[in-house]
């Protein structure tokens, strides 16, 4: 999916967390739009493969040609600027000591997390993750460790290897199969692959007809989201001030 960030700031129920995203590193990633084309992203994950390249683990899958996915080409074209020494991972005692400042009200010591816990400003936070950086499938309420820790990170200014996690969600998708086309591999983060092969295979044949619909989200979606939102968690008025580096973007936190 491809994110709605409300470029005029008519919504005021979501001030400051659509401003911040569509200032912050991931909203290259979270907004581009590109046409992507089913038979390309069948061909690559039915052929998929990970193998060592000059002592760098990529995933490799064949397409007319060979394309080739690293963390490098990732964070290049996604324009993720990450830290090459950062990890992604995020200490649980970490994650629980931010969720609990947000005034979650849902179970934070288990192993996933349910957006509908949160207000609605990190609400959305979450949800935009869930829907256009996640490896789930299917029920997009639940966020596990990982992309919470993302949310964390974002939060509170700290080093995530936002491409070594979308490459590792690619890694697991190669030891599972998914109902796609008779078994195939599940078609995880087409946008993103396509993305990668118009780069280095900008020839490859492309048919009106073989179109994958990738969803845009609208201002009404934000809206249908609010009301959804207040029926699941009651928030203080007015409702508490962001923190971290959602408040001020020369936070640097311990």
């Amino acid at each position: 999916m491809v994110a709605y960030l409300d470029p005029e700031d008519k919504l005021i129920e979501y001030k400051g967390i659509t401003k911040w995203l569509r200032e912050s590193r991931i909203n290259h990633t979270i907004t581009h739009q590109t046409t992507v084309y089913k038979s390309l992203i069948k061909a690559f994950w039915d052929s998929t493969e990970v193998v060592e390249v000059d002592g760098t683990e990529v995933i490799r899958g064949r397409v007319n040609d060979q394309d080739v996915v690293s963390v490098e080409i990732l964070n290049t074209l996604l324009q993720l600027g990450n830290d090459p020494e950062a990890s992604y991972p995020v200490p649980l005692k970490c994650q629980r000591g931010c969720l609990l400042r947000m005034k979650c009200v849902g179970d934070i010591l288990g192993n996933q997390l349910n957006k509908a816990s949160l207000p609605l400003r990190y609400k959305f936070f979450l949800h935009v993750q869930i829907q256009c950086l996640s490896n789930r499938r299917s029920g997009y309420d639940m966020a596990n460790n990982d992309l919470s820790g993302l949310m964390v990170a974002l939060v509170l200014n700290k080093p995530f290897h936002i491409s070594k996690y979308i490459f590792a969600n690619m890694r697991e998708n190669l030891r599972r199969t998914g109902s796609v086309s008779g078994g195939s591999k599940f078609w995880m983060y087409p946008h993103f692959l396509q993305m990668i092969m118009n780069v280095q295979h900008p020839d490859l044949p492309k048919e009106d007809n073989d179109v994958l619909k990738i969803d845009v989200v609208k201002e009404i979606s934000l809206k249908i989201f609010k009301g959804y939102g207040a029926k699941s968690y009651k928030e203080s008025d007015p409702p508490r001030k962001l923190f971290g580096f959602l408040d001020n973007n020369t936070c640097v936190v311990p």
